[in-house]
């Protein structure tokens, strides 16, 4: 029997019709999520992103502003642009859209942003505070991925998982996302001597490297879980990391690509709006208090 499919676009659907709901919650108190976007320099490798994130962010009922500066905006004037989205009560999150031109280092810009604001948690302090399982804004592809995989029918308690990949923002975010709900991980990277020997012993596999058909069906435990985050192009086509047809024959859940993590990264944007305009509020509705005193 082939792998089933895991359909990330209804759960993402869900979470947003969750997050619809607090959002108009919020509204009514007078704190309606309001993102920006930020794209520097030629803009149509991220357009796509934009468009998604903005129909998501409509049918959640987040507000969604567009900005796009040129590439010759210097370092300096994006830290003022970014100083002054900070201080803005009307802006609930901030989304720095990739690519960027050679001279604006991406991790610069996401230092900057603070981290009530970091609705991508990518902010040090969102992805530290992962190692406390502290989840409050956490990388929103890992926490993606992590909430695809607590949709089967597994138990997360003592779960032999495998994760390719050790990026700051995806792989290792996962690891720590999964030892948290008692899940035991191993991490495979470039230097790893033998990466099927690990992910054939393994419950539930996560691949994350921008290398397609890195993983084949022989890699894979029958029954595993395989949840794919490559995003590669392939004569026209995008595709995982993952060879799916051979992997397909032997897993017993997969995610496809298009369809699988990306819908789930994007609705977990809007719900971390939505978690950062209600952790705003309550900041401001202190430090009220605290003045008033």
């Amino acid at each position: 029997m082939r792998a089933a499919l895991i359909d990330g676009k209804s759960i993402g659907a869900k979470i947003r019709a969750d997050v619809a709901k607090e959002a108009a919650e919020l509204t009514d108190h007078g704190w309606a999520p309001r993102l920006v976007s930020v794209s520097v320099g030629d803009t149509s490798a991220a357009e796509l992103y934009v468009r998604n994130q903005q129909r998501s962010a409509q049918s959640a009922g987040v507000e969604f502003e567009a900005r796009a500066y040129p590439a010759d905006t210097s370092l300096e004037q994006l830290m003022g642009i970014l100083q002054g989205l900070n201080a803005d009560p009307r802006v609930n999150g901030v989304i720095i859209q990739r690519p960027l031109p050679d001279h604006i280092p991406v991790k610069t810009l996401q230092k900057a942003i603070h981290p009530l604001k970091d609705v991508e948690g990518m902010h040090p302090a969102s992805i530290g505070n992962i190692v406390y399982n502290d989840l409050a804004l956490g990388p929103c592809t890992a926490v993606a991925a992590v909430e695809i995989l607590k949709t089967l029918p597994m138990q997360m308690e003592g779960l032999n998982v495998t994760v390719i990949g050790h990026s700051e923002i995806v792989g290792k975010p996962i690891a720590f996302l999964m030892m948290g709900l008692g899940a035991t991980v191993t991490v495979c990277h470039h230097m790893t001597r033998s990466v099927a020997m690990h992910s054939r012993a393994s419950d539930a596999v996560f691949v994350a490297v921008g290398k397609p058909g890195l993983v084949t069906g022989d890699m894979l435990k029958p029954g595993a879980a395989l949840i794919d985050i490559g995003i590669n192009r392939v004569d026209g086509k995008t595709v995982g990391d993952a060879d799916f047809d051979s992997c397909a024959e032997v897993a017993g859940w997969i995610t496809p690509v298009p369809g699988g993590v990306g819908p789930v990264t994007v609705a977990t944007l809007m719900k971390n709006a939505v978690l950062a305009t209600r952790m705003q509020m309550e900041h401001y509705r202190e430090s009220y208090a605290r003045a008033e005193f």
